[in-house]
């Protein structure tokens, strides 16, 4: 078995998957001793890895190259590696059409099953709905390893990486863990143990896999929540974001969330719908938070639009013709992750309306690919003149002074101009 190997940080990891939960996980675990393979598709990922060269934003260039010094090498396959202890699942889950889509799940158990020998250790820690690891993938394994049941260790472990956190990272933030049996969470505890400062053993993989979707369905409704106060806070006169901070004062029984545009990135509004999905499943019920959470979440990039038009209505201009500058297309500050990010939504409803967009996102590389009819411009290189700029993400590299100077108005959906003079309405 496996846990005198643990002990000894002997053991040889195989990370599948080298994205924003991977590539951290990987360099981790080289730095207490470990031998990782990040297993990465990819080719340009894979070429990048073995240039040294991260596409990781908690990840530096250093740091990854330091890990390669300690062992760690980028392979494309499984097969390029002799007999893992220790395989690590951190592949993504997206929606297709409204629903779960565990391909990538599949696929890695199916190449994990390939190469699984007697006594190792398979870890989940792709979001997925509750019941994935022991009725999904723990037959997958059977099936492409010969392996039975109990020959081979198996858990669940949810991410919890917040790209671009400078409080939080891996090596802080408590790591749930769980396995199909006794063994396995021993050992499932015993590598992540050696990771982080804390772990948190639950009793079955199910609650481990529903503990991740409570943490996002939680953010979800209660983003939600002060989404819509912030729609009927505007019609009644109210600034929602001094109401915000006055409750935040309260010590106890309440929790800040802010108004913006929308959500989105990896975990956020996909988690929850997983959720929505397998209570639909198993009860024939709808999960109605969830439900009316996306309704809310999902609209608000047409409340923006709306505020946008209102406001060059208020200068007797149309959407159709005028200039507008989006700030920010990542789906929070200071990350350059755009996936599912509602200012994409923004940008493609005020384009469908005919107004010329130009985007500014300090962020994201110009080699990085972009959304279609999409192109990045610097803020001090913005053709004039502007009718109005919507500030959609508050990255820290934006020069916010300049900018409350340079337009003539601006929609602030962010609040990052509270504590300056600027012509414009925040959401």
């Amino acid at each position: 078995m496996i846990m005198p190997q643990l002990s000894e940080r002997s053991a040889v990891v195989a990370v599948i998957g080298q994205g924003y939960v991977g590539l951290p996980l990987a360099v981790r675990a080289t730095a207490v001793g470990f031998k990782v393979y990040g297993v990465e598709r990819d080719q340009s990922r894979l070429a990048a890895l073995r240039s040294c060269h991260s596409f990781v934003e908690d990840v530096t260039d250093e740091e990854l190259e330091e890990a390669v010094g300690r062992g760690y090498e980028a392979v494309p396959s499984l097969r390029d590696i002799q007999s893992p202890d220790i395989f690590v699942i951190s592949v993504p889950t997206p929606l297709r059409d409204g629903l779960p889509d565990l391909g990538f799940i599949r696929e890695a158990a199916e190449d994990v099953g390939s190469v699984l020998t007697p006594g190792a250790c398979v870890i989940l820690e792709s979001t997925t709905y509750p019941g994935t690891t022991e009725e999904f993938m723990l037959p997958i394994l059977c099936e492409h390893s010969g392996l039975r049941r109990g020959q081979f260790l198996l858990g669940y472990s949810p991410e919890r990486i917040d790209p671009g956190n400078p409080k939080f990272d891996l090596v802080n933030t408590p790591k749930v863990v769980a396995g199909i049996d006794e063994a396995s969470l021993d050992a499932v505890a015993a590598f992540f143990g050696a990771l982080v400062d804390q772990v948190v053993p639950v009793a079955t993989c199910a609650e481990a896999e529903m503990t991740k979707l409570l943490e996002n369905t939680f953010r979800h409704v209660n983003i939600a929540l002060v989404n819509e106060l912030a729609r009927f806070a505007a019609d009644l006169g109210v600034d929602i974001w001094r109401v915000v901070d006055a409750a935040a004062t309260k010590p106890f029984g309440f929790m800040k969330f802010t108004p913006g545009p929308g959500v989105g990135g990896h975990c956020l509004p996909v988690d929850p719908s997983y959720l929505a999905w397998q209570v639909r499943q198993r009860s024939g019920q709808p999960f109605r938070f969830v439900e009316l959470a996306n309704d809310i979440n999902d609209h608000m990039p047409d409340y923006v639009v709306e505020r946008v038009t209102a406001m060059l209505n208020d200068e007797l201009k149309s959407v159709k013709g005028s200039h507008i500058v989006a700030l920010g297309l990542a789906y929070k500050a200071n990350s350059s992750d755009w996936r599912e990010s509602p200012s994409l939504a923004v940008i493609r409803k005020l384009q469908a309306l005919g107004a010329e967009v130009t985007l500014c996102d300090p962020m994201i590389s110009e080699s990085t690919p972009l959304p279609k009819g999409t192109a990045l411009t610097a803020v001090d290189k913005v053709d004039q003149p502007v009718d109005l700029a919507v500030i959609l993400t508050a990255h820290d590299l934006f020069d916010w002074d300049r900018i409350a100077k340079a337009f003539p108005k601006i929609l602030d959906t962010r609040n990052v101009l509270h504590s300056r003079h600027f012509l414009g309405e925040r959401l």
